[in-house]
């Protein structure tokens, strides 16, 4: 009978095992020197990035469908609450009612004082006027900022975002320092620009320090574009979200600045700030409250559609 006459290692294994044992190594080696330990690692790493899959994902998506239920749901109670005849019980009642919106905007006998429509047109103008001043400032000034490195560049960036203080106080400082005209169009103006420009500059400012500048301009102007027009037809365009963006929360912050508008709005007609102070905080009923809010929300919503079309065309430079 033939026995097993392979040689043994002093741990008891055969020459014929290690062997084995070493090609099962060998094949499990990369080129790159990897070993067993990468494979290993890869797994782990696939299991960690299957959990984070599994359940990153779902607490992400849950933590944010929260918070916009919680800052969503009183607007829209709020909404709903302007078409009801009474809201004295826990839920209001009483479908469907215009009264309440009559009352606020000013409509034949249902006028609080006057007819809205004159002072919501007035704030719309000096909304968007502020928000063009902001635009024409904010955007060179946040370009200059983050394409070149001169002398007090730091102190100028600082000072961009100095303006926010509180209304009240530059309200003061402004009838002080200007007394014919800091009670006027001219002063809210020039007040809403100031208030909101540092949401315009560092808003654009991000935009455009997440982009190469140097070799955008560069590349324009080799291609024969003068530098004005590298600027606005290949960079500003790139940056259209931001701007986009800084229009939209420099409009929608002076659309309702109430502190500063207090302080220098002349009274005639109200600005939109006056309007919600009106209907709000002068022993106004929740339901004449709630109709308020919601004329302030739905002319909120408008603009920044608006602003969202004209962004998107207005920086086009496509030719058709």
């Amino acid at each position: 009978m033939t026995g097993d006459t392979s040689p043994r290692a002093d741990d008891g294994s055969t020459a014929v095992e290690n062997v084995d044992t070493v090609a099962v190594a060998a094949s499990t080696t990369g080129s790159d020197g990897g070993s067993v330990t990468a494979a290993r690692n890869r797994r782990w790493s696939w299991a960690g990035r299957a959990l984070s899959t599994l359940f990153g994902r779902p607490i992400v998506t849950g933590i944010v469908a929260i918070v916009t239920a919680f800052l969503t749901v009183p607007v829209l109670v709020a909404f709903v609450s302007s078409f009801a005849e009474s809201g004295s019980g826990v839920l209001p009642t009483g479908f469907v009612t215009l009264d309440h919106w009559r009352q606020v905007l000013g409509f034949g006998e249902y006028g609080v004082r006057q007819n809205a429509i004159p002072g919501l047109t007035y704030s719309l103008l000096i909304a968007t006027g502020g928000m063009i001043l902001n635009v024409l400032v904010g955007v060179p000034i946040a370009y200059a900022l983050a394409r070149y490195d001169f002398y007090a560049r730091n102190w100028i960036n600082t000072f961009a975002i100095l303006p926010l203080v509180p209304g009240l106080i530059l309200g003061i400082a402004f009838i002080q320092t200007y007394p014919e005209h800091g009670r006027s169009s001219l002063g809210l103006l020039a007040g809403y620009c100031l208030l909101k420009s540092p949401y315009m500059v560092l808003t654009v400012q991000s935009s455009f320090q997440s982009m190469d500048l140097v070799r955008l301009e560069e590349s324009a102007r080799s291609l024969g574009a003068s530098w004005p027009r590298a600027v606005l037809t290949v960079i500003v365009p790139q940056a259209r979200r931001g701007i986009v963006a800084g229009a939209i929360i420099t409009w929608t912050l002076a659309a309702a600045e109430f502190n500063f508008t207090h302080k220098v709005a002349s009274g005639s007609p109200d600005p939109f700030a006056m309007f919600l102070y009106r209907n709000i905080a002068t022993n106004a009923s929740y339901l004449q409250s709630a109709a308020a809010v919601s004329v302030y929300f739905l002319i909120v919503v408008a603009a920044i559609v608006v602003l969202q079309l004209l962004g998107k065309r207005g920086f086009s430079t496509a030719h058709q």
